[in-house]
């Protein structure tokens, strides 16, 4: 009888068959099901850890995509009745009224020479003095380190009519190098600050080997404490870079617009017509100014580099 098809068998012998092994896939479907809640509820933080990671990703990235999506848009709408991840009119039109009957690239120019000096100069000074606050104990170290602290607080547009009164006396009003050199006063600030924390985790000693292999304090500071502070410098440097490529209302009041003087954020606000909004104009705007940034950031990673000064001095 057990070498007869299932087909073949009588009807009471199926039923007895099927109530036979019934319970054992009942069993085995609880098994499974139980072990498949017993692992969710094991990795319950690990999901709900990567729900929460996927939900800020979401976030973070889904502007990005608007205004990218938004660039393209040739009918100049950004906000509507209905939620639109695609352009309806999609082409190239908004970035060739920005690069072709606008003066973007001159604007991007103005923008490059006075945030690229205004760094500079913050860049050397910051660190400077910040290697000066670090390494040596004089009178009065202490309270300049709170008076900088001091001077963070108050915002830039509080002294804009003693920068207009200096820039005017000195013949830079107007100017890009000007701005520039209001840009730097404000940047020397935080630079020293993060430079100098950075200068403080630097073991000593190893300017000490140098000066006893027949080197000198400048020496020093440029082949050693420089090399190694590279991070921090770099991080400043993006600071104060990104600080005033975006800045605003200091470049309304000291450039003159009358000769396209002026930077990218001053440039994009005279887009703005009385009664409507070229959305498409700044979004496109937006992408390219973006681009520089990311350059510049993804050149700088190389300098991120921590641990530099572990184990470089033992006993």
């Amino acid at each position: 009888m057990s070498d007869q098809p299932l087909e073949a068998l009588p009807a009471e012998a199926i039923s007895t068959v099927e109530a036979i092994a019934r319970p054992r896939s009942v069993a085995r479907s609880r098994a499974n099901t139980a072990d498949l809640f017993k692992r969710l509820r094991d990795n319950l933080g690990v999901i709900g850890i990567y729900a929460f990671l996927g939900v800020m990703v979401i976030f973070a990235l889904f502007p990005i995509y608007y205004v990218f999506q938004a660039s393209f848009n040739t009918t100049q709408a950004l906000i509507s009745t209905q939620l639109q991840l695609v352009p309806q009119a999609p082409g190239w039109a908004n970035y060739q009224f920005i690069l072709q009957q606008e003066p973007f690239l001159t604007w991007m120019k103005n923008s490059f020479i006075a945030v690229g000096m205004a760094t500079a100069i913050a860049l050397v000074c910051a660190t400077t003095g910040a290697y000066a606050l670090s390494r040596f104990r004089f009178p009065g170290r202490r309270f300049g380190l709170v008076m900088l602290m001091v001077l963070q607080t108050f915002p830039g547009l509080l002294a804009i009519y003693a920068y207009e009164q200096i820039l005017t006396t000195i013949g830079l009003e107007g100017q890009l190098t000007g701005l520039a050199i209001v840009y730097a006063a404000g940047n020397i600030v935080i630079g020293v600050w993060n430079i100098k924390g950075y200068f403080d985790t630097i073991p000593v000693e190893l300017e000490e080997a140098a000066l006893v292999d027949g080197g000198n304090s400048f020496l020093a500071f440029f082949r050693i404490v420089l090399p190694l502070a590279a991070p921090a410098i770099a991080a400043s440097a993006i600071l104060m870079f990104v600080g005033g490529w975006n800045e605003f209302a200091l470049a309304k009041l000291l450039l003159n617009p009358d000769n396209n003087n002026v930077t990218i954020p001053v440039g994009l606000q005279q887009l703005q017509g009385e009664n409507s909004t070229p959305w498409g104009y700044f979004a496109a705007s937006a992408v390219l100014v973006s681009l520089p940034l990311m350059a510049i950031f993804l050149y700088m990673q190389r300098f991120f580099k921590a641990g530099l000064t572990i184990g470089g001095v033992k006993g």
